[in-house]
């Protein structure tokens, strides 16, 4: 018999925010046959509810109060479907195990019991989305993909043991796909003891690639509110547009530079077994979206420009530099010690410039931990800038055709340019601004390069 060729679907929060929007979702997937694997989010804002739960709050009362929204938006669902009194035990265990969770957290906070909360969303979600296929007259079961998505044990960021994903999707999950539509959980997996472990903020649609790479999938199509991906955000640019196909290359310097429309590494996965990825919303199925593929029909010479807010750059003065060598790696040692990331460097004879890529509050400035930024201190002078943004212009072949720079440049001449990165990548122009600018630097380039 032939093998089939297996479409996996992920569905955002919004997607299934309630029983309309999964009807929706329900009927994308009805009209798709290949559609056999379903990953989903949690139902649109439980996620942050359960984070503030696992933040730790003593007052009973607003647990309380905390678990009682939680527990409204299922419960909205469930007075809608037919059968929803047989799903109701189970669904009261799960919200048991937030109240137990969120107790937990109030007497002390950790990483571990913030992934046993927040991974709750989802266990959820699918119950109730499963049963709403399966009342709609289809096959549908719920799959518990701790079982196959195997990580270690980075409680909060996850990374998966890609080997034994694949082991557990040929063995589990495949097969079950053969036999019915299997709808699952994105975002959470478990480590090597069976502890529920999760792959970050916005790591559904990464789990729905691992998964689709896991099962020698055909299509992965990830389902938001929006119909794909456009060529900047257009609550800025009101005159953007869809783009209706991408090269990886090009989307995944987007998601890499802050357009929110895809999870950064969702398309290494795809990429790796050049699995085309799908880009639409679940809201109007019809308007279309964004294929991004291995390579493209067309190459413009700009693409899309995205912008990525708060960052801080960090600038290292040292006349050690100069005309001599050994300090970058010094400084990366110093760095790679703190498991700091960098994301952008720009270096001159005496002094190097960088930003990176950890977003968190702590210590010295807003991304540089207290210790690392004492070491740094014995080995140059730091200076720390935040309230910037960085706008990256993305197209093609950019660094080697004659008078892009100055389409982009010139356009800008009224604003101030920091730390600009161009060369390194044919797929993107970068550069930080003041935050106040970023907003109109973004709406004048693509006013100039793309209306």
């Amino acid at each position: 018999m032939k093998q089939q060729n297996i479409t996996v679907a992920k569905f955002g929060g919004t997607s299934v925010a309630d029983f309309t929007a999964m009807s929706r979702s329900a009927s994308i997937i009805e009209n798709n046959p290949n559609t056999r694997l379903v990953i989903i989010s949690a139902c649109s804002g439980v996620t942050n509810l359960l984070v503030e739960l696992a933040s730790g709050i003593d007052t009973v009362e607003k647990r309380t109060d905390i678990i009682s929204k939680i527990t409204a938006i299922h419960d909205s669902v469930l007075s809608n479907l037919n059968q929803g009194s047989e799903l109701k035990p189970t669904i009261d265990l799960l919200l048991a195990d937030i109240a137990q969770f969120s107790e937990q957290a109030a007497n002390k906070t950790s990483a571990e019991i913030t992934d046993q909360l927040v991974s709750c969303g989802e266990l959820l979600s699918t119950l109730l989305f499963a049963q709403l296929l399966r009342e709609r007259g289809n096959n549908a079961v719920r799959f518990d993909i701790r079982q196959v998505l195997k990580t270690d044990s980075q409680f909060g960021r996850a990374l998966p043991d890609i080997e034994q994903i694949k082991n557990h999707c040929l063995a589990d999950l495949r097969p079950a796909c053969e036999n019915a539509i299997v709808v699952s959980q994105g975002f959470i997996g478990s480590d090597q003891e069976g502890k529920t472990t999760t792959l970050g903020r916005g790591g559904s649609d990464y789990s729905a690639a691992l998964l689709a790479e896991g099962i020698n999938a055909a299509c992965l199509e990830i389902w938001t509110d929006v119909p794909g991906i456009y060529t900047t955000d257009p609550r800025i640019a009101p005159a953007a547009r869809p783009i209706p196909e991408i090269s990886f290359s090009e989307a995944s310097e987007m998601a890499n530079f802050g357009a929110k429309i895809l999870h950064p590494s969702t398309l290494i996965p795809a990429v790796r077994h050049q699995i085309p990825v799908f880009v639409g919303s679940s809201k109007d199925p019809e308007a279309g979206g964004t294929w991004v593929k291995e390579k493209s029909e067309t190459l413009p010479l700009f693409r899309a420009l995205a912008l990525r807010g708060n960052q801080t750059m960090i600038t290292l003065h040292s006349l050690n530099m100069f005309h001599s060598y050994g300090f970058l790696a010094e400084v990366f040692t110093i760095l790679a010690q703190h498991k700091i990331s960098v994301d952008l460097i720009t270096t001159s004879e005496v002094s190097v410039s960088l930003t990176l890529d950890q977003p968190d509050t702590c210590g010295g400035s807003p991304q540089l931990p207290q210790e690392a930024f004492d070491e740094l201190s014995k080995l140059c002078r730091v200076e720390v800038e935040s309230d910037l943004s960085l706008v990256a212009l993305i197209g093609n072949s950019m660094s080697s055709t004659k008078g892009a720079g100055k389409q982009v440049f010139g356009t800008l001449e009224d604003y101030n340019l920091r730390m600009i990165c161009y060369g390194a990548s044919p797929h993107n122009l970068c550069f930080l601004v003041n935050e106040t600018d970023a907003k109109n630097v973004v709406k004048e380039l693509h006013q100039a390069l793309f209306e």
